[in-house]
């Protein structure tokens, strides 16, 4: 490693380090504060570069980078209010346990509060959401500082990826020169350069330092009790939440099949669809679910929950309603209880709790009148939904994504907006076997950043990206289309424009019409043709379903990214999904009466 002040030795070092320790990409943001860190990485052949103007995209970018590989990406900034951007997205990766290394250039020690243009305390600026914060120390060239830099960038990355995964802040002061030039005295002497392999690093590439996780399994005797004791239960329910590892499907199928249970499957679950069994699924609850009557009678004695508190508002009721029930929360990430039900919390992974469990079941439960009754209600509510969409010919905003799902292709990313996309992707995408990738920005549930997330997630998969978004939520994050355009990144993002923010309307708020319009529903009279031709992206304005349909297939059979403008009317939009929920628990009502005689 050739450098040429103590800057570049540091970081240099650091950088190297990162990359023996499996760091892939990097976001990089412009200032001249942060040159050692953007010239270094800029000079490392084995990590990817992505250059952003605007921070707080470029950190939502990286959110949706590291949360579609389970891997940390770092990001680069200047020093002084480009370092506050970044925030917003720290947030959203501390709730939803996405590790990120964010590296922020400060000015040295002695500009710190005297004054100095661009500078800010930027000390634990990020508080509680990240997992660990350093002030790493000035630069300078010598053995024990070069092992405690290529130390700390392992410590780094491994304190990001262990459970539960979240960012990392390492704050790094320079001093001037910031540029490459170089500095004859800064140079150590060759001889302790070629003795001492600290600034090398270790020989044939290894980590400086490697870190050692175990993975921590429940004790035999307790998830065999636990087995014993579930198998004894009949009314059991499996509830699976946001989550994002793929591989949770098939073992918890698996289980649900030996169990009896139903699985309650969270479109981001990663469990609805694909080609895994699925004959345990139930898609479509939240349609039912809220039924006051409906709910009473199908009261479980036992819940096993998996991942993150549903998107499904009707769920959640639900759950607090069978409080007396034995709640069983599997989750390696906290304590994510808010309603305080949970009879007990085991630490652990979702996949190996299901494998563990799964062993200790030997035989398989015949499905019941509690199973069958779950699918009889799924299948009712299913076929209910298709009726009633096919009747519906205005721009409803739910019918958006049953339009839309047929579409997809195989391995595709179908990612949605916070508000109400997402509820209407959990409510209307039934399950297929078709194999897609389901995300959204669910840890802190804001409506910020989820463009730039979208297309982070987009840049490293090998799938189409079709990112459903609200209009609000897509002017808010409008400055990420340019990664778009300056990233060749191939998607399709359909905006739902119902000129404001369309969930106020279903709040009670609604009826109290001198200030819903002004101070909630917030109307902008805005369309998006215009942002299309700003960052030279297609579009198209979707007036009706068929056009709605032939420009969602030409965009997915193109190349570059498409703006898919879809208009909606709010108050139509709440009268639509009363319409869909009153006729789905009028026919079950109707069906069950028959079948009872």
């Amino acid at each position: 490693m050739s450098f040429e002040n103590r800057n570049y030795a540091f970081a240099g070092a650091f950088i190297d380090e990162l990359a023996r320790c499996g760091l892939r990409h990097v976001c990089i943001c412009p200032g001249s504060r942060s040159s050692p860190l953007a010239i270094s990485f800029a000079h490392h052949p084995g990590i990817r570069k992505w250059v952003h103007l605007d921070e707080r995209s470029a950190a939502f970018f990286a959110l949706g980078m590291a949360r579609y590989l389970n891997e940390p990406v770092a990001l680069v900034c200047t020093s002084g209010t480009a370092v506050a951007n970044f925030l917003p997205a720290l947030v959203e990766a501390r709730y939803s346990s996405v590790p990120l290394l964010v590296l922020t250039a400060d000015r040295p020690p002695e500009l710190v509060d005297w004054g100095a243009l661009q500078t800010i305390d930027q000390t634990r600026l990020y508080g509680c959401y990240v997992k660990w914060s350093a002030n790493m120390p000035p630069p300078d060239v010598t053995l024990p500082l070069m092992g405690f830099v290529r130390s700390i960038a392992g410590r780094a990355l491994a304190t990001a990826t262990e459970e539960p995964k979240g960012a990392v802040h390492l704050n790094f002061p320079f001093r001037d020169p910031l540029e490459p030039a170089a500095v004859p005295s800064d140079l150590p002497d060759s001889e302790v350069n070629l003795q001492n392999q600290i600034y090398q690093g270790r020989p044939e590439g290894r980590p400086f330092l490697r870190s050692v996780s175990v993975e921590k399994r429940p004790l035999l005797d307790d998830i065999q009790r636990l087995a014993s004791e579930l198998t004894s239960i009949e009314h059991g329910l499996i509830i699976c939440g946001p989550a994002t590892d793929t591989t949770l499907a098939v073992k918890v199928v698996t289980l649900a099949r030996q169990l009896g249970y139903p699985v309650l499957a969270d479109c981001l679950s990663q469990v609805r669809c694909g080609p895994h069994d699925r004959s345990s699924i139930i898609d479509c609850y939240d349609s039912f679910i809220g039924d006051g009557e409906l709910a009473a009678s199908l009261a479980p004695q036992v819940v096993l929950r998996f991942g993150a508190l549903p998107v499904s508002k009707s769920l959640t009721g639900y759950l607090e309603q069978c409080s007396s029930a034995r709640h069983i929360l599997v989750d390696d990430m906290g304590w994510r209880d808010p309603f305080h039900i949970t009879s007990e919390i085991w630490h652990i992974g979702a996949v190996p709790f299901c494998e563990t469990l799964s062993s200790f079941l030997k035989s398989r439960r015949v499905d019941g009148e509690w199973s069958n009754r779950w699918h009889t209600l799924a299948e009712t509510t299913r076929s209910t939904i298709r009726r009633e969409f096919a009747r519906i010919g205005e721009m409803f905003e739910g019918k958006v994504f049953a339009e839309l799902v047929s579409l997809l292709p195989s391995d595709s990313l179908l990612f949605a907006g916070n508000s109400m996309p997402v509820r209407d992707m959990d409510t209307f995408v039934l399950s297929t076997e078709l194999p897609v990738r389901f995300m959204a920005n669910r840890g802190a549930s804001g409506i910020d950043g989820v463009v730039s997330t979208a297309l982070g997630a987009s840049a490293v998969s090998s799938g189409r990206l079709v990112l459903v978004v609200g209009d609000i939520s897509f002017y808010h994050d409008m400055n990420g289309l340019l990664a778009a355009k300056n990233c060749g990144l191939n998607a399709t993002i359909v905006v739902i424009n119902n000129n404001g923010s369309g969930i106020f309307s279903f709040l009670p708020q609604a009826s109290y019409e001198d200030v819903f319009e002004h101070y909630f529903a917030t109307p902008h009279d805005l369309t998006f043709r215009a942002a299309a031709d700003l960052y030279g992206l297609h579009y198209c304005f979707a007036q009706d379903w068929e056009t709605y349909i032939e420009a969602v297939k030409v965009s997915l059979a193109g190349t570059g990214t498409t703006i898919i403008e879809v208009p909606g009317e709010r108050k139509l939009n709440v009268r639509l999904h009363r319409q869909i929920r009153d006729a789905i628990v009028a026919q079950i009502r109707r069906n069950e009466r028959a079948n009872n005689g």
